[in-house]
């Protein structure tokens, strides 16, 4: 057995860790980062997250511009698709490798991490002996993974978020159970793509959390797809036979209804990725759902021992563990000054075609705030470029306070929606009104250039 020391151990390449390496590095620390994959080297944003879907989801737009009609046609375009994916993915995670392992000052290993002690962890490494790194700070960013609940039957032919990008034919049916974020994203990519989908969801309507008239508008672009719901229903069974995939529902009746598939998804939430730590070893306290619990500057009840990113039960977001990253810097070697409180208008994107984003409260949430507000919405047809774009499907809608004229929430659901909402959150950051969005010079044709017409609703 060897032992090493070390000043920072940081266990998992997400976001943030992979941020902290070099600037501790940097600072004259010696780091030891481990990941126990090397298929995982840059996280997973880089690898199983946000660049291959986001990838797949452009691929797919792409396709559906060109009208293409026969499934063959399809299947190829998309089998170039995940080609293309494959290899954004390899170069990402190359790079992401380079990075720290020709970085001075860092060592990364490849091996699974558990604690032996409050300070000491075991790497198990597959080809190499084992090793007992004894570190003054260590910092877990071991993210998040897919929770899967359990089915009866026997299928070769289930899938979770990740397992799923390792599919490189596209699936003529697909169920997906869940409509969650994840669960809507895959849903819209696959049926641009061209494959008949079903989402099978448990509650009685989906993003239960924005208001009634972006419901509706989502539910009937995503119904034009040709995607199906079924709410208020639960899956049973699935089972391969001679005919692919059968899938067993159950409604809130109590009937049942037997599916077809070729594939099923099940997009049912995320756990954090802690199982193999042995976080008792070290007294590292968690929730009742299993994430690390930290205070607003990211320690655990360990003051040596940090949590970034997904594992600590926070939004699950990358750019989240990127701040993560701030807080902890600022702590470290700043004025201390910065926590999780800073965070007040976090928008947030879910890339359906066309893609919903979300920044504040909505209408509902506001009026049960107790604030006298004012509503713009207007249609997805009214900007000039989305008509360039032939992407003119969708609604834009803003909340404001009648009396301060601030902005309480936006949610825009249309073209190039993930970039704009970010100059709607900078602006309820810094305390200007709607007037300053309503009355401000944008380029033209741009879709930024919405705001004008959409705060001159009020």
């Amino acid at each position: 057995m060897i032992n090493q020391q070390t000043d920072a151990l940081i266990i998992g390449f997400g976001k943030g860790g992979k941020t902290l390496a070099p600037f501790l590095a940097n600072k004259g620390w010696t780091v030891t980062v481990v990941e126990q994959s090397s298929t995982m080297y840059g996280g997973t944003c880089i690898n199983i997250g946000c660049i291959p879907t986001k990838a797949l989801v452009h691929s797919a737009e792409q396709v559906s511009a060109q009208e293409t009609s026969d499934f063959a046609s399809k299947a190829r375009a998309f089998k170039e698709a995940w080609n293309f994916k494959e290899e954004l993915v390899s170069l990402l995670r190359s790079k992401n490798h380079d990075n720290l392992a020709n970085h001075p000052g860092i060592n990364l290993i490849t091996g699974q991490a558990s604690f032996v002690s409050p300070h000491e962890v075991l790497v198990e490494r597959l080809d190499r002996e084992s090793l007992i790194i004894t570190a003054k700070h260590i910092f877990i960013n071991t993210g998040a993974i897919p929770f899967m609940p359990t089915t009866t039957g026997d299928s070769n032919h289930i899938y979770n978020s990740t397992t799923l990008l390792e599919m490189s034919e596209l699936p003529r049916r697909m169920a997906i159970v869940g409509s969650g974020f994840i669960g809507l994203e895959f849903a819209s990519m696959y049926a641009t793509f061209g494959t008949e989908v079903t989402v099978v969801e448990k509650g009685a309507d989906f993003l239960k959390r924005e208001d009634k008239d972006i419901r509706k508008e989502i539910q009937s672009i995503l119904e034009a797809k040709g995607i199906r719901f079924l709410f208020s229903s639960k899956v049973e069974s699935v089972q391969d036979n001679i005919k692919g995939t059968t899938i067993t529902i159950r409604n809130e009746n109590g009937s049942t209804q037997e599916l077809d598939v070729d594939a099923v998804l099940f997009a049912t939430g995320r756990k954090p990725n802690t199982a193999n730590l042995a976080l008792e070893r070290a007294g590292v306290q968690v929730n009742d759902k299993g994430f690390i619990i930290v205070d607003d500057t990211l320690r655990t009840n360990v003051p040596h021992i940090w949590a970034i990113g997904d594992v600590n039960g926070g939004p699950q977001f990358t750019y989240i563990s990127l701040d993560d990253f701030r807080i902890i810097r600022s702590h470290l070697f700043g004025d201390k000054s910065r926590s999780r409180k800073d965070r007040k208008n976090i928008p947030t994107s879910v890339f359906i075609t066309p893609s919903l984003a979300k920044v504040g409260l909505t209408e509902e949430e506001a009026v049960q705030a107790g604030y006298r507000i004012k509503v713009a919405k207007l249609p997805g047809i009214a900007s000039p470029r989305a008509r360039i774009l032939k992407q003119t499907s969708g609604l834009f809608k803003a909340i404001v306070d009648e009396e301060t004229g601030y902005i309480l929430g936006c949610t825009l659901f249309g073209a190039e929606a993930a970039e704009i909402i970010n100059i709607v959150a900078l602006a309820m950051d810094t305390n200007q009104t709607y007037l300053d969005l309503r009355d401000r010079i944008y380029t033209h044709p741009s879709m930024t250039e919405i705001l004008n017409d959409l705060f001159s609703q009020i």
